[in-house]
């Protein structure tokens, strides 16, 4: 089984040693996706716009990919503050459709560019 990597200009472009995505066989593994926007490369204002650029991204590649949000399988939701996990699910809920994916949300000290949400997921094209 080859690996292809996927890459898109309506995501942000990688800022560091890795691949915007890799598909390998049906399974299609997102990186981590942070609130910059693809176009200026800047980060977006304050958490609720964060949240929106984050799975507008996820999705960015998850097209290139050939699938959509509808595929993945597993969400990993990385947050500098989890008092802002209510703000993550009311966004979720507007990019995913039962049933919802698989999926883990952890608190850590800090992100790139000092984000304050990033998400990786991993993607079934079947």
């Amino acid at each position: 089984m080859s690996k292809s990597i996927i890459a898109t200009a309506n995501a942000p472009a990688a800022i560091g040693t890795y691949s915007q995505a890799v598909r390998v066989g049906d399974t299609v593994y997102l990186s981590g996706q942070i609130g910059l926007d693809p176009a200026s490369m800047q980060m977006a204002e304050g958490i609720d716009e964060q949240v929106v650029r984050v799975f507008e991204n996820l999705k960015a590649v998850a097209v290139a990919a050939g699938g959509s949000l509808a595929d993945v399988v597993k969400l990993n939701v990385f947050l500098t503050d989890l008092g802002h996990f209510a703000k993550v699910n009311e966004v979720m809920a507007r990019y995913f459709s039962e049933p919802y994916p698989a999926r883990a949300a952890v608190g850590v000290k800090e992100l790139p560019r000092g984000a304050l949400v990033e998400a990786d997921a991993v993607m079934f094209i079947g």
